[in-house]
C-alpha cells in the first residue's frame, strides 16, 4: 500500500504528529491505576499488577519496533503505520469488552496494544529523518512530541474535563474503566490511520534546497557512514549508547507509572485534601512537559551535538530524581510535586529527539529505521525495571510507611541517570 505524494515536507510532520497523539495513550495509565486498585472496587488489582500490565505494554513495544523498523524498510512506512493503528484500536476495545480481568488487561491492552504502538511509532520517525537530514534533532523531536502531548488529552479527557469520561461514560454497560478503553480505541484507530497515508519516503537521492551532506563523521553532524543492523550490533558504542538509553528512561517511566500512587501518599500524608484532583493535573503537566523536552532537547542538541545533549539531560534528570522526595514533601507541598513532574516529564522527553538522532549520527541516516529498533529495546527493558521498582516498594510498604517508601525508587532511578551520564561523555563514535 502506498500513501499519499507529498509535495511538502512538512506534511509529514503534521501526519506524524497525528499518529504520536494517538500512541501517547500508553503513558496516560497512571489515570487508570487508582480505580483498578481500588481495594473494594470493580478490578482489586495489586500496584504490582497494574504496574505489570503497563510494562508489558512497553517491552512489547519495543521488541515490536525492530520487526516494524525492518518491515517499513522491505514494504514501505504507510503500510506499516496503518497496520499499527489497526491493532492499536483493537487491543483498547477488546481491552474494553473483556477486559475485567488482570489476565484479559495484561493480554489485550499490553500486549495487542504495545504490538500497535510497536509497529506505528518507528514510522515517523525513519521517515522524518529522510525528509529532514538538516534538522535531525529538531524533526526527531517533533516526530515524537505528539507521543507526549498526546498523554495530557487522554489523562484530562479520562479524569477531569467534560466530567471526565471515566465519570460519565458507559459504553454497552461496561464499568468507567472499560468503557473508556473502548472509546479510546476507536478514536486511536481513526488518528493513526489518517497519519498513515502521508508516511512516504522521500525519492531516491532526495536533499533539501541548499543542504550538502557532511564530509566529515562527527558526534555533531554525521549520518553519512551507514551500518547496517549487523555490524551496529557489533560495536561497543551501540551497547554504551543502548545501557544509557536505558537508565535514563527507567527514571521517567517509574514516575509515570507511579506519580498518582506517590502523589496521593505524599499529598495526603501532609494533609492536602483534593490529592487526586492535584495528582490529575501533575500527570498532565507531565506530559506537557514531555512533549515540549522532545522538541526543546532535539534543537539543542542540534547546536551542542547529541552526545552532550544526552550528557546535560541525564545529569539533570538524576539531580532531580534525588532531590524530589525531600524538595516535594519538605517544602511547597502542591507546588513542588507539579513542578517535579515537570521537569522530569521535559527530561524524559529528551530520550525520544536524542537517541534516535544519534542512532542516525553514529550508525547511518539511512539506516536508522532499522537500526533504531534494536536501540529502542533499552526502553523495553526500561519499561519493565521503572514500573516494577516501584510497583514492588509499593506493595511492600505497611500502612504506617507514608510516603517514605517512595525514597529507594526515586534514589535508585536518579543514581541510575548519573550513571548514565558518564558513559554517555565516555563514549566516542565509531570509525
Amino acid at each position: 500500500m502506498k500513501g499519499q505524494k507529498i509535495t511538502n515536507r512538512w506534511t509529514v510532520v503534521v501526519g506524524a504528529i497525528l499518529i504520536q497523539l494517538a500512541l501517547g495513550a500508553i503513558y496516560a495509565w497512571s489515570v487508570f491505576t487508582a480505580l483498578l486498585t481500588e481495594p473494594n472496587g470493580d478490578y482489586g488489582f495489586s500496584a504490582t499488577q497494574t504496574a505489570w500490565v503497563f510494562s508489558i505494554g512497553l517491552a512489547t513495544f519495543a521488541v515490536v519496533m525492530v520487526f516494524a523498523g525492518k518491515w517499513q524498510a522491505k514494504s514501505g512506512p504507510t503500510i506499516v503505520a496503518l497496520t499499527g493503528g489497526l491493532v492499536l484500536g483493537a487491543g483498547y476495545i477488546l481491552g474494553g469488552i473483556f477486559g475485567s480481568s488482570f489476565l484479559a488487561q495484561l493480554l489485550f491492552i499490553g500486549v495487542l496494544g504495545g504490538t500497535g504502538i510497536g509497529l506505528a511509532y518507528v514510522v515517523p520517525i525513519a521517515v522524518g529523518v529522510k525528509w529532514f537530514p538538516d534538522k535531525k534533532g529538531l524533526i526527531t523531536g517533533l516526530a515524537v512530541a505528539g507521543f507526549g502531548f498526546g498523554a495530557t488529552i487522554w489523562v484530562k479527557l479520562a479524569g477531569s474535563w467534560f466530567g471526565g469520561l471515566l465519570n460519565t461514560s458507559s459504553a454497552f454497560g461496561l464499568p468507567s474503566v472499560q468503557s473508556v478503553f473502548v472509546i479510546y480505541g476507536i478514536v486511536f484507530a481513526i488518528m493513526v490511520v489518517m497519519g498513515s497515508l502521508v508516511m512516504v519516503n522521500p525519492p531516491a537521492g532526495y536533499k533539501p534546497e541548499g543542504y550538502e551532506p557532511p564530509v566529515n563523521h562527527t558526534a555533531k553532524t554525521s549520518g553519512g557512514v551507514e551500518f547496517d543492523s549487523s555490524h551496529m550490533l557489533r560495536t561497543k558504542q551501540f551497547y554504551a549508547i543502548w545501557v544509557v538509553f536505558i537508565f535514563s528512561a527507567l527514571a521517567g517511566l517509574m514516575v509515570i507509572y507511579c506519580i498518582k500512587l506517590f502523589g496521593i501518599d505524599a499529598l495526603e500524608y501532609n494533609g492536602i485534601t483534593n490529592a487526586g484532583v492535584i495528582t490529575g493535573t501533575a500527570m498532565a503537566w507531565y506530559a506537557i512537559f514531555n512533549g515540549l523536552g522532545r522538541i526543546v532537547w532535539g534543537m539543542i542538541s542540534d547546536k551542542l551535538g547529541r552526545k552532550r545533549a544526552i550528557f546535560f539531560m541525564t545529569l539533570f534528570q538524576g539531580v532531580i530524581m534525588l532531590m524530589i522526595y525531600h524538595i516535594f514533601i519538605r517544602f511547597g507541598v502542591t507546588s513542588g510535586f507539579i513542578a517535579s513532574a515537570c521537569i522530569i516529564g521535559f527530561n524524559f522527553g529528551g530520550n525520544f529527539a536524542l537517541f534516535p538522532a544519534i542512532t542516525a549520527d553514529f550508525f547511518g541516516n539511512n539506516t536508522v529505521g532499522k537500526n533504531y529498533g534494536w536501540m529502542f529495546t533499552a526502553y523495553g527493558f526500561a519499561g519493565i525495571a521503572g514500573p516494577q521498582l516501584a510497583g514492588h516498594f509499593k506493595d511492600s510498604a505497611t500502612a504506617s510507611s507514608g510516603p517514605v517508601v517512595w525514597m529507594a525508587p526515586f534514589i535508585i532511578a536518579g543514581v541510575a541517570c548519573l550513571i548514565g551520564s558518564v558513559i554517555i561523555l565516555l563514549t566516542k563514535p565509531p570509525k
